[in-house]
């Protein structure tokens, strides 16, 4: 997926979860975070972010912050609709882990929960459910950065998916370089890896999805299947 219309800036602060103080050509303008996650190892003053410009000339903010440069790291992508639409294209596209599909349908409405992606390809019903990962600690991926029930909710479904047929799996789409697996942030969220380890031995499949990052892109160049 692409951004039309990027710039650099300086993050200075954020007052709250959907606002961000940042320093675009000199001028300290409010913008539009578009993550609600904490995002505290990342979103430090002083570090340079990317942001896209809106064309909605209605708009509260006429910037969306979407990137930052991690130091050691590189620039982590933290647009929570990114991970989404990369994964959407990625599956249209035919080269997927899953090759050219039959039909498709984001938003799947299962139990409780809408599952980000349902598929077929055959006789073969299946469910996709999408997180991204922003977190990285010493090389490593971890999901997620700040409690989640809806998470944990998530991948229960995926679980109880089995039992009625389904062939369910969770993506993580790593949106920084250098890092190749996610694990369960325990410390953090001890209900998502609780959840997430008991799903994984109901037969639940984990994909790990790197991607290619730019200021005006995110796509997904390969793909691992945890073991």
């Amino acid at each position: 997926m692409r951004y039309g219309n990027t710039e650099e800036g300086v993050f200075l602060r954020r007052p709250n979860r959907f606002e961000a103080y940042v320093k675009i050509g000199g001028a300290e303008t409010l913008t539009h975070v578009k993550n609600t996650g904490r995002c505290r190892e990342l979103l430090v003053p002083g570090a340079r972010v990317v942001l896209n410009r809106s064309e909605d000339p209605g708009r509260k903010t006429a910037y969306d912050l979407v990137a930052v440069y991690k130091k050691g790291l590189g620039l982590v992508n933290i647009d929570s609709q990114s991970p989404n639409r990369a994964v959407g294209e990625w599956l249209k596209s035919g080269s997927s882990r899953f090759g050219k599909l039959d039909f498709l349908k984001p938003e799947y409405a299962y139990g409780s929960s809408r599952i980000d992606f349902y598929f077929e390809k055959g006789s073969e019903r299946m469910l996709l459910e999408v997180k991204g990962c922003t977190l990285e600690k010493k090389g490593v991926g971890y999901f997620p950065d700040a409690p989640t029930e809806r998470g944990a909710r998530h991948v229960r479904e995926l679980a109880a998916s089995l039992k009625e047929g389904f062939r369910p799996y969770l993506a993580f789409v790593i949106a920084m370089p250098k890092v190749r697996e996610v694990l369960p942030n325990e410390e953090t969220d001890p209900a998502f890896a609780r959840a997430y380890e008991k799903a994984l031995e109901a037969g639940v499949k984990v994909l790990f999805l790197r991607c290619h990052i730019r200021k005006d892109c995110l796509e997904i160049k390969s793909w691992e299947e945890k073991e």
